[in-house]
């Protein structure tokens, strides 16, 4: 792991300096490699899918590791579509003239060295390549042991497309090493790494923040809320917290928590409640919602807390916006909570007041996505406050530096 932080340091620094065209040649390049290995990709993830059968994983995680020809056509699509985004690094802004006569402003410019830790799914492995690539930063990537023989091969073309291009092969490094020890390498060499993407269940991401000694970006629950306001268009309530919570049941930005102000629960929750039933989602609610829903289950106070990930669905009615955003600021995770309503004022006041983010006015809470923000990808969602929140595109791989333009200028 040390060789392998110096050669992605080395790597970083070259990778500061490619242009554009050079960058975008390596997304190019390693596309094409990646069409011409499609045999050898589907042969490897052959062997992952073998191993984990007889490993026992189960449907959901043999899903999300299989390769199929419909996801090596979305991967290259992927490259191509990362190498079509603007570029940030080298933006220069806030230029300004100082009395002294100096021209002071900021340059954007990458983080150096991203290590990115991840479970299953082999596409990461190039979603992660191709964003690091673009913003100009070398990648350290260490998969899941159950997809190690697909990251091999895909680590395979990603080298050969940079060879193609005359850029090192090191700025893009998959840890062959299926041994945890790897990890906690990887996350205490601040003198190599620059910053840690983990990417995966919640016990990883509690071990990589508890133990990391490098900068972290990361959020370990989605605990999302759709709260329908007194003054909601109750059609539009309906299909958004219908498909909050129903369009994909194991995402993070899934609705988990929904919130129905007093004055309209009668008129939604059974609407909505025959609807949820129709597609399996077990309900749990408060008191109130109780006595408008025959025999559904009583939420607990664990259930405010949690992130199911399943067809679950916890429901409490509120009597006013305020004790909706108190609801949200105490069980939330600070990832997306979603309002609906006609009232502006009280979608100021809520989109003020949440601590989340994202926050939506009148929208599902499954926009909060990199793609659907219009960043093209995403390394992943943070919910953190310090460099970047939220959806985590290029630009949020990137930092700024100031620069200083002069011309003999000398402090008087």
């Amino acid at each position: 792991m040390n060789q392998v932080g110096q050669q992605a340091r080395a790597a970083s620094r070259v990778l500061a300096t490619a242009t554009t065209a050079q960058k975008n040649s390596a997304l190019d390049a390693i596309a094409q490699h990646l069409h011409r290995s499609r045999a050898a990709l589907a042969d490897a993830n052959g062997v992952d899918m073998i191993e984990g059968r007889n490993k026992g994983l189960d449907a959901a995680l043999l899903d999300r590791l299989e390769l199929t020809p419909a996801r090596v056509d979305s991967m290259i699509e992927g490259l191509r579509q990362v190498a079509a985004l603007p570029d940030p690094c080298g933006e220069i802004t806030d230029l300004k003239f100082r009395p002294s006569g100096i021209q002071v402003g900021k340059m954007r410019v990458p983080l150096g060295v991203v290590g990115i830790i991840y479970e299953s799914r082999p596409n990461v492995t190039i979603d992660a390549a191709s964003l690091c690539l673009k913003s100009g930063n070398a990648a350290i990537l260490r998969g899941g042991s159950e997809s190690i023989a697909s990251n091999r091969a895909i680590a395979t073309a990603i080298k050969a497309g940079l060879n193609q291009v005359g850029l090192p092969e090191t700025a893009v490094q998959v840890v062959e090493t299926t041994d945890r020890a790897a990890v906690g390498a990887l996350i205490t060499m601040p003198q190599y790494v620059d910053v840690i993407v983990p990417r995966g269940g919640r016990s990883l991401i509690e071990r990589i923040a508890g133990e990391a000694r490098v900068p972290v970006i990361k959020h370990l629950d989605g605990v999302c809320h759709v709260y329908i306001d007194a003054e909601a268009n109750l059609d539009k309530a309906f299909a958004i917290a219908l498909n909050a919570k129903t369009h994909r049941y194991g995402v993070c930005n899934a609705m988990e928590t929904l919130l129905v102000h007093v004055s309209v629960a009668e008129a939604i929750l059974p609407r909505l409640a025959e609807a949820y039933q129709a597609k399996g989602v077990e309900l749990r609610g408060c008191l109130r919602t109780q006595a408008l829903l025959a025999g559904i289950k009583a939420a607990t106070e664990e259930d405010w807390y949690a992130e199911y990930l399943a067809p679950i669905l916890a429901v409490r009615v509120v009597d006013d916006l305020e004790q909706a955003i108190a609801h949200v600021n105490q069980y939330g995770s600070q990832h997306t909570d979603a309002i609906v309503t006609e009232n502006y004022s009280r979608a100021r006041r809520f989109m003020t007041a949440v601590d989340a983010s994202s926050v939506m006015v009148n929208a599902s809470t499954r926009f909060a996505d990199g793609f659907e923000y219009g960043l093209g990808a995403e390394i992943g969602i943070s919910t953190d406050k310090i460099h970047a929140r939220g959806p985590v595109g290029l630009e949020g791989l990137t930092s700024q530096k100031w620069i200083v333009l002069g011309d003999g200028h000398i402090r008087q």
